[in-house]
């Protein structure tokens, strides 16, 4: 068994206009995801909005430049993550499909292990 990370890209905006009911069906995607895949769901958090990122930079000199905001600008912001155990990358994107997403994508990868 490996582990993978499933990265969930969606457009903020779509979340910002929905209502309770259409987050409620949001959450319940989730909460189903989580049900359904049980124990091979070792963790996972909603991040904030991408306006409360913080990019951390080498500046060139041994020392680090911060600027408010995300690492990259795009119409889709990495909202949350899985980590979850499977037998093979393919049965990590079949878990990944369970995954609810407005108006985005999910990345799927392997974790390095290193021992």
């Amino acid at each position: 068994m490996g582990q993978y990370l499933v990265l969930i890209y969606d457009d903020e905006s779509a979340y910002a206009s929905l209502d309770a009911a259409g987050m409620g069906q949001v959450m319940a995607g989730h909460n189903a995801f989580s049900e359904k895949w049980g124990d091979a769901v070792l963790g996972g958090n909603a991040l904030e909005a991408v306006a409360t990122a913080t990019t951390v930079r080498p500046d060139g000199a041994g020392g680090f430049t911060t600027t408010d905001g995300p690492f990259v600008e795009s119409k889709e912001a990495l909202g949350g993550y899985y980590l979850v155990e499977a037998a093979d990358l393919d049965a990590a994107i079949a878990m990944a499909q369970d995954v609810p997403v407005l108006d985005g994508g999910l990345e799927v990868r392997p974790i390095m292990v290193f021992s």
